[in-house]
């Protein structure tokens, strides 16, 4: 009874996770369902990607009526990424689960290091860059691959994408994720389930309380500065990489890894904003730079 109620209240914090951040559901519900409710790994991977498919859909909802949902970006990265993620879905039945969940914790780390770092703001009066097709199709391929491959929803590499490549603001991003989540999620699940087999009452338990997470989520996007929904993901990301990987290496490399696995983000954060910030001084100090700040407009 106590673990069903932890799984429970762990999926609550999944819905909160996708309807305020756009992603980090199968970065709690993996963890979740394998530490806490003791599923094997790849019945978790699969329960999760029902979960957070169904959790999406719903969770796009406050999004889609507040207007932070860009329909054809999600769409067409969503589509591209179904393709990948069928096609993960058939291949981690060839892959030890072990190495599964080191790979993807491996990649939360990296694109934690993203997220936190941000990108550059754009210059003053600059028209906000748009994500091309071609572009979303490929990202979408790829980011589709890893969610059916290692059963994440794909939203800490969706914002990334949406947010970081393409310039969308982050509550756009974060409505636009849930519509690609979705669609990928279920896909990455049908090809789960040529092998895998799953405990309904429990997924669909866990499932309605993260949908109640979910609506709760979304109503606090619009209160929450943007900058403070990126690096707050950010560091969720780190801290959930750091544990998988502790927990799936061997002891004594488990926690000695995980160790470094932190200070090697920290570092990068700290060296990617120094960076950034001589960068910035750079062009300050140049002559086109004082120009534009001194120049008269004709």
């Amino acid at each position: 009874m106590t673990t069903l109620l932890l799984t429970l209240a762990g999926a609550v914090l999944i819905g909160v996770s996708l309807g305020l951040l756009g992603g980090g559901g199968s970065i709690l519900a993996v963890p979740l369902l394998v530490y806490v409710a003791d599923l094997p790994a790849k019945e978790a991977i699969a329960t999760s990607l029902l979960v957070v498919g169904v959790t999406s859909a719903v969770g796009v909802l406050p999004h889609a009526r507040a207007h932070r949902v860009r329909w054809r970006t999600g769409l067409v990265f969503g589509v591209a990424g179904m393709a990948g993620a069928y096609a993960g879905g058939r291949l981690a039945a060839y892959v030890p689960a072990g190495v599964l969940l080191v790979g993807f914790a491996v990649m939360m780390l990296a694109t934690a290091t993203a997220m936190i770092l941000g990108r550059r703001a754009q210059a003053a009066g600059a028209a906000p860059r748009k994500l091309s097709m071609p572009r979303v199709v490929g990202d979408g391929v790829v980011v589709g691959l890893v969610t059916g491959l290692v059963g994440a929803g794909g939203g800490f590499l969706v914002v990334p994408a949406l947010a970081l490549l393409g310039g969308l603001p982050m509550p756009v991003a974060v409505g636009t994720s849930l519509v690609v989540i979705a669609m990928k999620s279920f896909a990455g699940l049908a090809g789960y389930l040529s092998g895998v087999s799953i405990n309904w009452g429990l997924a669909v338990a866990v499932t309605a309380a993260a949908i109640v997470g979910s609506l709760l989520g979304g109503r606090l996007v619009g209160s929450v500065p943007p900058d403070v929904l990126r690096r707050v993901f950010g560091w969720f990301v780190v801290v959930m990489g750091v544990f998988v990987l502790t927990r799936q290496l061997p002891t004594p490399w488990g926690p000695v890894v995980g160790a470094l696995a932190a200070a090697g983000t920290v570092t990068g954060v700290v060296w990617g904003r120094r960076r950034r910030v001589h960068s910035g001084q750079q062009r300050l100090g140049s002559p086109l730079h004082r120009h534009a700040r001194t120049g008269v407009e004709r």
